[in-house]
């Protein structure tokens, strides 16, 4: 395991990834992984680690809003386990009422934006370590056994993003269309315009496959409340 800080600050740690092309989607995997297409990207800043319990936390009692599922229950309420069961209006509250206390516009990040960063500065990886599956990770059989791990146990991808395709699916800011790569722009993507459900990305500690390819797609209605559905913040650089 590697030895990370985990910041008990309110304003979260963030990384910059850094504006590029990359190749979006895949041929080996779901429908709604293609085609394959050239993306563009701005810089953005991500945060290193999904919202924990203990941010989370802060902004309960700031807002008076009531807790999530879950809240309360042994398996999901240890302060560095990333917050679940949020929904995806509560995630975006969270951030901003984050906006509002600090000088910066926290938002989630886009389906491009999480996939272009889940990838760490490697084209065509299936995971973000590389090829290797899940399996052949330290440990692998034995984590994720009754709730998401805290926040940053193991080492970080290329661009310093913690347990991304792993732990708990992460909220995107996109309505979800799965033939939406057909007609995506090739720069900065933000989704249709409207839909029934919203994208989310990244694995889930209670899935069989816990950790997902940096390609895979996933969505739900935005109002569900689910036990490994999880988010990490987002903005621009200015």
């Amino acid at each position: 395991m590697v030895s990370t800080s985990i910041p008990s600050i309110l304003e979260p740690l963030l990384v910059t990834i850094p504006a590029g092309w990359f190749s979006m989607g895949s041929e080996a995997g779901q429908d709604n992984e293609r085609p394959v297409h050239r993306v563009w990207v701005d810089a953005f800043h991500l945060a290193a680690y999904q919202v924990t319990n203990a941010e989370y936390a802060k902004f309960l009692r700031a807002t008076a809003k009531l807790p999530p599922p879950f809240w309360d229950d042994l398996h999901f309420n240890h302060p560095q386990q990333p917050v679940v069961g949020v929904s995806w209006f509560e995630a975006r509250a969270y951030c901003d009422w984050l906006s509002a206390s600090r000088e910066r516009s926290y938002r989630l990040p886009s389906e491009a934006e999480w996939e272009r960063a889940a990838r760490g500065g490697v084209e065509g990886a299936r995971f973000p370590w590389g090829d290797a599956p899940p399996e052949s990770l330290p440990n692998y059989a034995n984590r994720w056994e009754t709730g998401p791990e805290p926040v940053g146990q193991t080492g970080p991808n290329g661009f310093g993003l913690f347990d991304i395709c792993a732990n708990v699916h992460e909220w995107c800011s996109d309505w979800y269309d799965a033939n939406y790569y057909a007609v995506s722009p090739e720069r900065n993507p933000r989704g249709p315009e409207t839909g029934q459900r919203r994208a989310s990305r990244g694995g889930s500690w209670r899935h069989h496959i816990k950790v997902t390819r940096c390609a895979a797609r996933s969505s739900i209605p935005p109002q569900f409340q689910y036990a490994d559905y999880g988010f990490r913040v987002a903005c621009d650089v200015v």
